[in-house]
């Protein structure tokens, strides 16, 4: 039994796309990069921006265009909202909603009478991820969220919050680490509010994963700033928790934060950000902006852009604004046109690069470990990413082979284009 897996969208869907590539394996079926070869397709959707429900439904159809023998099963955001036309207009053998898919294997199994192999069909020690390429694994640890951001529709799409019992976690760590991942991401819907059905909090959950795994390094998926426990910052002093941090602002202006219902605001936001640089030197904050909220006017534009310049990020995660039918946004006045979207993309884009090559200048003559990732631009060069996810390529006149090693490296300059460090081993 050949499994083809694909995904699109945020590390959520990334975990789940691989929790499922390890429910294949215990079931003896063969997960496969080739989908003309599969028996049984699985696309992961998404449906954060109209672009992404264009592009969900193109990846089904695609799908099933590539192998119309296969059996064809879909989940994810754009097949829980719309089920129906999902299956009607795509011939979409089995929906798995959102609420489902931590059982999706065993619910494709039984439902579409797949067989079963024997354990001993799975080779010992087969590395599902790894085969796919893979040096870090991302690990749902909740779903769902209880805020309702104006402009979001995944909130009706995940549901309401589950967090995943601890001891689950640290036994899916431990698993993903025994495969041979260096590097684990720790993934939610709504990865602040983990612990709020089961009378715990994030920061007990990465103690108990640093304390219960060896895995070298752990990071943190996107978190809401608002919902930062207490003693947050005493974490990284574990050298394995990765100084990394994707922070969502959306907005650097107040008043349209207010519109969009979001929950911290600029001031709030700065002292965050400081905190953690305080917290570790070179601490790398990365961002969501969305440009072209409704209503967004022109002053509101330059309160943004002067506040994303202010905060020099890592890198911002640039959205033009799109109407999501049933969420409050879409009904708002003043919806801008797609010029002006994309003339403030621009010039966004520009301001991160600036906050991208600031971050890289500081990085400059620092010595860092690096999980090499696989080879770079250059011949006889490595590729990966430092701690604070900055990315690295260096030269091993040696000639090891160092894919999926940590090595220790100097950083000598950046290169020509402006968005890597060039190192030498140390």
């Amino acid at each position: 039994m050949r499994v083809f897996l694909q995904t699109l969208g945020c590390r959520l869907n990334e975990a789940e796309l691989e929790g499922w590539s390890r429910d294949c394996r215990e079931r003896g079926f063969t997960v496969t990069r080739d989908a003309e070869q599969a028996d049984l397709v699985v696309v992961n959707t998404c449906a954060v921006t109209g672009e992404s429900v264009r592009k969900s439904r193109q990846l089904i159809r695609r799908a099933q265009r590539a192998n119309p023998r296969a059996k064809l099963v879909v989940s994810g955001c754009y097949a829980s909202l719309s089920p129906t036309q999902a299956a009607g207009e795509f011939g979409v053998d089995l929906i798995v909603p959102n609420s489902d898919k931590d059982r999706l294997i065993s619910i494709a199994a039984e439902r579409l009478d797949l067989p079963v192999m024997p354990e001993t069909a799975t080779a010992p020690g087969e590395n599902a991820l790894l085969a796919r390429g893979r040096h870090r694994a991302f690990v749902k640890v909740q779903d769902g969220c209880r805020y309702r951001c104006t402009f979001c529709i995944v909130t009706k799409a995940r549901g309401d919050e589950r967090s995943r019992p601890v001891a689950e976690v640290v036994d899916e760590v431990n698993r993903v680490h025994a495969d041979g991942v260096q590097e684990i991401v720790l993934a939610g819907v709504h990865l602040g509010g983990y612990g709020s059905d089961v009378n715990s909090d994030l920061r007990a959950l990465v103690e108990t994963v640093l304390a219960g795994t060896s895995i070298p390094r752990v990071r943190l998926g996107s978190l809401e700033p608002w919902e930062l426990p207490d003693g947050f910052w005493s974490l990284f002093d574990d050298p394995r928790l990765m100084p990394h941090l994707h922070l969502p602002i959306q907005s650097g202006a107040d008043s349209v934060l207010r519109r969009m219902s979001r929950r911290c605001r600029t001031n709030e936001f700065r002292d965050l950000v400081e905190q953690a640089r305080q917290a570790v030197d070179g601490f790398n904050v990365t961002t969501d902006i969305i440009v072209g909220f409704p209503g967004e006017t022109d002053e509101e534009w330059r309160q943004s852009l002067r506040f994303a310049e202010q905060m020099a990020f890592g890198h911002i995660h640039i959205f033009a604004y799109s109407a999501r039918a049933g969420t409050k946004a879409a009904a708002l006045p003043d919806q801008l046109s797609r010029d002006t979207k994309r003339e403030r993309s621009r010039r966004l884009h520009e301001v991160a690069r600036q906050g991208c090559r600031q971050a890289l200048e500081r990085a400059v003559g620092r010595e860092f470990l690096v999980l090499v990732e696989g080879r770079g631009g250059d011949a006889g060069s490595w590729s990966g990413y430092t701690p604070n996810y900055l990315r690295v390529e260096f030269a091993d006149s040696a000639g090891r082979d160092l894919e999926n090693r940590i090595v220790r490296v100097r950083v000598r300059g950046i290169s020509d284009d402006g968005e890597r460090l060039i190192a030498v081993p140390a």
